[in-house]
């Protein structure tokens, strides 16, 4: 299908302030002023073949951004999978990779099913992270970027090469992480260098120093609770200040920092803040929820992702970003409108850093990723997950009333 190139996007509310004008040009937005309500001379002669939408007076947001999702291996638009794996990581690490193959997994069919079931939603930009492995190598990663290729910008995305089935525990996967980022892949990952590799000072060493080579950053998934959790994230704090790797190095989950004692935590995430490491959630229920007003008041940038989507490891999973939203507000125990706005944040600006956008936001200079919703308000967007109208991205219209147009 057709799209639309937006050069101008009238009568929105940006954040559920006043109506505005969003003036948009090679895909970023150039200007936001305050709404004209009968449109200029050339708008309403041009019309639609100049770009020129109406909003009708709904609230706009940032396009939505997902800091942590595995867009290879979901098995969305296929049948029904029923689950048969066994509890905890290594038991769905095991299922998965007894099971991929049968499923044509990783494979661009279902990244780009779930992809465009994410921009129907509203997300415009994800960091994701890809299996790299002795059994797959790098074809993970080649099949996510022709996936996103496809879609021809109406989501970016930021790779993770990870080594789901551990890294040292599997001779030959550390060289495959250095060959991932020789190629461009924009980070590399870990996994619970204790408890799956069992030797956290080889593991991250290693990853260090890939990423002191290539110029990559650091994403860990770190499941690991309590002090031994902890102790992981000080190894990590100590290298990145040592390798000046501050603002590249990201901990994914870190179930530990929300189980600490309150001094123990407070004294984590201070160094955490001083080291500038990042994390990032995927609000997930039943674990202890991440001090979210602590770690902001640090200046610990913290994102949302959605983790897994339908996939081995388990059947959940939309992609809807805003309905994920909704749940790290209600886990956070989240009331007062100002926190409500900032589980919106965390969703859509903050995220930013985490696919490369200095700016990501509606404001000038920032790109053309926009999302319109009717509701009231940000708190009543973020409670309700209302409907995505319309959603834009790199200026172009790419979803329509819940249809994807790409």
């Amino acid at each position: 299908m057709s799209t639309t190139t937006v050069t101008v996007l009238r009568d929105v509310r940006p954040w559920g302030g006043e109506r505005s004008d969003l003036h948009i040009a090679d895909g970023l937005i150039t200007a936001v002023v305050p709404h004209a309500p009968v449109p200029s001379t050339a708008e309403a002669r041009e019309g639609a073949t100049a770009g020129v939408l109406d909003g009708g007076g709904l609230l706009a947001l940032p396009g939505l951004v997902n800091a942590h999702a595995h867009v290879d291996k979901p098995w969305w638009g296929k049948p029904w999978v029923s689950y048969g794996g066994e509890g905890g990581v290594q038991g769905r690490i095991a299922h998965e990779r007894a099971h991929r193959d049968e499923l044509g997994i990783p494979g661009t069919d279902v990244t780009l099913a779930v992809l465009r079931e994410s921009v129907r939603t509203g997300t415009t930009a994800v960091r994701t992270h890809v299996d790299v492995d002795l059994g797959v190598g790098l074809r993970g990663i080649e099949v996510v970027r022709e996936a996103v290729s496809e879609l021809g910008g109406a989501i970016t995305a930021q790779i993770v090469a990870f080594p789901q089935d551990g890294v040292l525990r599997r001779p030959g996967v550390l060289q495959l992480l250095d060959d991932a980022a020789a190629a461009g892949a924009e980070h590399v990952g870990g996994l619970d260098p204790a408890s799956i590799d069992r030797d956290p000072v080889g593991q991250l060493d290693g990853l260090f120093a890939i990423a002191e080579r290539r110029g990559v950053g650091i994403d860990v998934h770190l499941h690991d609770g309590g002090e031994l959790g902890a102790f992981q994230i000080e190894l990590m704090i100590d290298r990145t200040v040592r390798a000046g790797l501050q603002g590249k190095v990201n901990v994914a989950h870190g179930f530990a920092v929300g189980q600490l004692p309150a001094t123990r935590q407070a004294e984590l995430v201070a160094a955490m803040g001083e080291a500038g490491i990042t994390m990032t959630t995927v609000a997930p229920i039943g674990a202890a929820p991440l001090p979210l007003r602590a770690l902001r008041d640090a200046g610990i940038a913290v994102g949302l992702g959605t983790d897994g989507i339908r996939d081995l490891w388990s059947p959940y999973g939309t992609g809807d970003l805003l309905t994920l939203t909704t749940q790290l507000a209600r886990l956070s125990g989240f009331r007062y409108d100002e926190d409500l706005v900032a589980a919106a944040r965390i969703a859509s600006v903050d995220a930013g850093r985490f696919v490369g956008r200095a700016t990501h936001d509606l404001v000038a200079g920032a790109p053309a990723d926009v999302v319109l919703v009717d509701a009231e308000n940000v708190p009543d967007a973020v409670v309700r997950a209302p409907r995505r109208a319309l959603v834009v991205a790199g200026g172009r219209v790419v979803a329509r009333d819940g249809e994807v147009l790409v």
